[in-house]
């Protein structure tokens, strides 16, 4: 071989840990193809706190030396202070963020940089990279879902004798509180913060030392390691994966959080579907913030609701990683497989539209606080009018008629059949069930009297339902005081 050509082979190898056993360097196209670091250096954080926890590890068990440890931090000091300063340069040829930190490490230290993966592989150390970004991200969507749940308290606080005509197949069904409206998408997000309390706990055990499938000789103390990196239950005792091939292979939190984040989505998309309807002027029951919504470009009246618009639409996205994750992991054997790299967009993505979707939403359902004033602004009006005007269209005391006949002494299945007759009456002199005289009622019951008419009001109707979990604003008080309890603490 030409002495040129050796020397430039030599050069490329060394460009690559892993690759004294290759007789020629990787292709450009492959090197852009397997490449992850130019989405995975959002790990770095965690990949420097992997490897100090670990080099802290291996200088206790005397694996490395007291010098060694403290070169190892000193250089992960200056590396941390280049990526937070923009200076550090990431580099393809080293792939991903952990070859490109240990490069830089090596550089800036010596052969103490050479020592640091000593133990382990890059299959543990991605796996506990992973698990400990997300342990991170899931703290501050599980922030995020409290500040959403409080705002839609506080917007039903302020809203709790506002009549909603309530629906089912899309049709007014019972009128309901706006105010208990509100609280049901709160019980909702308060489901999906405690699954993510529940993926966090599965999250945070520590792969690291299963080394690339098989474990080590080395005398390691994984225990240390995962205390170290408050991978610990509620009593404090260390979580470690048990078996080394499922340590490194395991996708199962990504697949669980990914599950958990496409239930919030859908959440989401189930209230913006309603704020879509609410804002038409079909409906006309609510505004949205200007700041929220777009306009047209050739109609000049529009105003239309992109942000909820958008994440319904977000919400199939992150459905897509679900399925995409699950599809990654269905066919591959033990242990790990390069398959994995592509755990990562996914994942990535969906925390980020996650998290933007829950910050936005939280700030368009209850206002931004304007710090001169100490007062929120700018979140959904509601316009009680026109609400109250749907709710009467729809014959929406019809059930309490029923009911009223009922405590009469008829059974149930007649007392829907007489008040569906009488609501063919009203709707061919077409007027509500209340405006009906009570003759007219009284020809389909006899045993109906002037009371009837407190029931079949839509503030009767509302009052009526004063059992736990219902309609009834002193139902609606109750529920509000037990979210304030839990969430504004």
């Amino acid at each position: 071989m030409h002495p040129k050509t050796m020397a430039k082979n030599q050069f490329d190898k060394k460009s690559q840990a892993w690759s004294a056993l290759f007789s020629e360097p990787m292709s450009d196209l492959v090197k852009r193809y397997t490449s992850s670091v130019f989405f995975d250096k959002r790990l770095w954080q965690a990949d420097i706190a992997g490897s100090l926890a670990h080099a802290g590890m291996l200088a206790k068990q005397k694996i490395i030396s007291a010098k060694d440890l403290a070169a190892i931090q000193d250089g992960m000091a200056k590396i941390t202070a280049e990526i937070e300063s923009g200076a550090f340069e990431w580099k393809l040829d080293l792939e991903d963020v952990h070859l490109n930190i240990e490069a830089r490490l090596t550089e800036l230290v010596g052969i103490a940089g050479k020592r640091l993966h000593t133990g382990r592989s890059r299959n543990d150390q991605v796996a506990t990279d992973v698990r400990l970004w997300l342990r991170g991200e899931i703290d501050l969507i599980d922030a995020l879902l409290i500040d959403l749940q409080k705002a839609l308290v506080e917007v039903a606080e302020k809203n709790v004798a506002v009549i909603l005509p309530g629906f089912t197949h899309l049709q007014v069904a019972q009128p309901v509180s706006f105010g208990h409206h509100m609280l049901a998408y709160v019980e909702m997000f308060a489901r999906d913060a405690q699954r993510m309390q529940e993926v966090r706990k599965r999250v945070n055990y520590l792969p690291l030392g299963a080394a690339a499938l098989a474990g080590t000789s080395y005398p390691l103390d994984r225990e240390m390691v995962a205390v170290t990196l408050g991978m610990v239950d509620e009593n404090g005792g260390p979580q470690v994966c048990q078996n080394s091939l499922d340590a490194v292979s395991d996708r199962d939190f990504a697949i669980e959080f990914t599950a958990a984040s496409t239930l919030a989505m859908v959440h989401i998309s189930r209230l913006s579907e309603e704020l879509i309807l609410w804002m038409s002027q079909s409906f006309g029951f609510i505004q949205i913030a200007d700041r929220f919504t777009t306009g047209s470009s050739i109609m000049p009246q529009k105003k239309n609701p992109d942000v909820p618009e958008l994440a319904r639409g977000k919400t199939g996205r992150v459905v897509g990683h679900l399925m995409g994750l699950i599809t990654l992991m269905k066919g591959q054997p033990l242990a790990y497989n390069k398959d994995n790299q592509e755990d990562k967009e996914p994942l990535f993505d969906t925390v980020d539209t996650l998290k933007d979707t829950l910050r936005i939403f939280a700030e368009m359902v209850g206002g931004q606080l304007n710090a001169a004033t100490g007062v929120k602004e700018g979140g959904i009006t509601v316009k009680p009018e026109a609400m109250e005007r749907a709710a009467l269209k729809g014959y929406a005391t019809a059930t309490d008629l029923a009911d009223y006949l009922v405590k009469k002494g008829l059974p149930f299945r007649d007392a829907h059949e007489t008040v569906a007759h009488a609501v063919k009456a009203a709707m061919s002199h077409q007027v509500d069930l209340s405006e009906l005289p009570l003759k007219v009622l009284q020809e389909f019951n006899p045993s109906i009297e002037k009371d009837v008419y407190e029931c079949l009001g839509l503030r009767g109707s509302l009052n009526a339902r004063n059992t736990l979990g219902g309609t009834a604003p002193a139902q609606v008080g109750v529920q509000i005081a037990r979210h304030r309890g839990r969430l504004f603490i």
